[in-house]
């Protein structure tokens, strides 16, 4: 029992020390694909930002409607699919945003891309909090301004 845990110990040891090897003779690779990512992710957010903003209903944060997926009538198999593509997508932009917290990029921006993304319970109660906050509000009231669409409705 005990030759089995130190052959275990040793084991992880030799895997991390492994890891590290790689990382470090990788590292240019590895950080700039994390600031590639970061460039991409400030500059896709900065084109599709102001376009959902304006089109999201004005009443999209006080109503009790179920957003309508527009695939949702399609075959199941390709409705579920396309749901856990979306959520693998805002994890890995999660996981990606929490890397660049440290390391260059826009780490909270994509943190909050991937967040919104991903469905989970209460996310239209954290959207409609996270709107309520006075410069997330300004912003996003400014953008829709620009395209010319009355300001979000925060409560009833």
């Amino acid at each position: 029992m005990h030759s089995d845990l130190s052959a275990n110990i040793r084991t992880r040891r030799t895997y991390r020390r492994q890891m590290l090897t790689w990382v470090q003779s990788h590292s240019t690779l590895l950080l700039t694909g994390l600031g590639v990512l970061g460039v991409v992710t400030f500059a896709v957010s900065l084109i599709t930002l102001p376009i959902i903003v304006a089109r999201l209903p004005v009443d999209y944060f006080v109503s009790p409607r179920k957003r309508s997926l527009p695939w949702r009538g399609e075959h199941p198999l390709r409705s579920t699919l396309l749901v856990v593509l979306r959520n693998l997508l805002g994890m890995f932009l999660v996981f990606g945003g929490l890397m660049m917290l440290v390391l260059p990029g826009q780490g909270v921006l994509t943190i909050v891309i991937g967040l919104l993304m991903i469905d989970a319970p209460k996310k239209r109660a954290f959207q409609a909090w996270l709107l309520a906050w006075k410069p997330v509000n300004r912003g996003v009231n400014w953008l829709r301004r620009k395209a010319h669409q009355p300001e979000f409705m925060l409560s009833a």
